[in-house]
Order: C-alpha cells, then structure tokens, then sequence
C-alpha cells in the first residue's frame, strides 16, 4: 500500500508544485521557469486524437486570450509522445481552425502524470484523468478540479475560479456562491466583539448579520 501511495501521490492545495523538466510541442520547459511571475492552469488530458479530449483543448485554444488578461499561461499534458501531439494539433488545426499554440508535455514515461497525481488507478493506469491544476506565482497549487475520463470540464467554470482566486487574493475577500465579475463580494467576519460592534453599526455593506456581510468592490 505504501508503495502504491508513493507512485500515485496527489499534491494538494496549498502545497507548492513540484517542479520538473519536460518535452513539450513549444520545446523543452522547465515548469519554474515557464511560471515565472504568472499564473499557470496545468491540465491533462487522456489521450490524443479522441473526441472529447479535442473539444477540451479546443475550448483552452479559443479562450487562451481571456487567460492571458488574468496573466495565466496554460501548459497540457497527455501521455502521448511529442509526434502524436503534433499531428494532432495539425489535424485540428486543418479541420477546424483550432490552433493549439500552447505547450504540451509529452509525458510517455508518466513522470509528470505520477508527480501531479493525475493518474488514478481504477479509472486508468496508462491515461492521465482530466485534471486541472490553477498554480500562483509564488508556485503554490491554489485550486485542483478532476474529472473522469468520459465528462468533459467546463471552461466558463475554470475562467470564472481562475478570475475569483485573482479578486480574492487581491482584495482580501471572500466568494460567495456561484459568484461572478461584477457580484458582490464577502467581507471577512469580525474576529473581536470591537469588530463585531463596528460591523453592526456599518451602513455601507450589506448585511444578512455581522459574519455575513458583503459589499461592492
């Protein structure tokens, strides 16, 4: 059992991305280095040339713009070799239009696939699961979402977690449920009878009580 936690080992959130080297279709990338002072959404796929996988990073390539204005780079990852990765970016390309400009790691001998855990046994030990890892500029793993190999991932849902760790780190708040830009946002609970007192009395916030209160940024 050991043995087996120790190949399929899951990073979590907080911890800080391993780091590591790889062949990708941009060319070698040393994660840290390609991280530098920007976000970074990692996400894997199962395999090349298969039809959810090519609407997924079709959705990643159309909107790869709207990742860069939240300064985020993006980084796939497939256990497939560098030439299949090609020819799969030229076929879609060809086909639709799609062009997948963005590196993806030819991991064929899973090193990278082991080190994020994106291997899970019982659904698959030779293709990696849809995992999707958001990491900060200071290369800690801030968000982690999985999904199986047959369901495809939502990108309005990874732009709008993506936009909400921003807006929340940079204001000092918190999200509320299914919040969006432009919602209110939540204002960190009191955490002394003195606050508790002060928050009661603030008309400028709206308030359900003092520890839930939100206010407009």
């Amino acid at each position: 059992m050991e043995d087996f936690q120790n190949q399929y080992s899951m990073p979590r959130i907080g911890d800080q991305a391993p780091d590591f080297e790889a062949v990708t279709t941009t060319g070698k990338i040393k994660f840290s280095e390609y991280a530098k002072d920007r976000w970074v959404v990692l996400f894997s796929h199962p395999a090349d040339f298969t039809p959810v996988c090519t609407t997924e990073m079709s959705g990643f390539a159309t909107r790869k713009a709207e990742f860069e204005q939240l300064n985020t780079a993006l980084m796939g990852l497939s256990i497939d070799s560098v030439h299949a990765h090609l020819g799969w970016v030229n076929n879609v390309k060809n086909n639709t239009g799609v062009y997948f400009d963005f590196p993806i790691i030819a991991d064929i001998d899973m090193k990278v696939s082991k080190l994020y855990g994106m291997l899970q046994p019982n659904e698959s030990e030779t293709a990696a699961v849809r995992a999707v890892f958001f990491i900060d500029p200071t290369k800690k793993i801030r968000l982690i979402m999985y999904y199986p190999l047959n369901v495809g991932r939502n990108m309005d849902e990874i732009l709008r977690a993506l936009n909400a760790l921003q807006v929340a780190d940079k204001n000092k708040v918190a999200l509320p449920l299914d919040w969006k830009p432009g919602d209110k946002v939540i204002i960190p609970p009191p955490k002394t009878l003195a606050e508790m007192e002060e928050r009661l009395a603030d008309t400028s916030c709206e308030k359900v009580d003092f520890y839930l209160a939100k206010k407009s940024l």
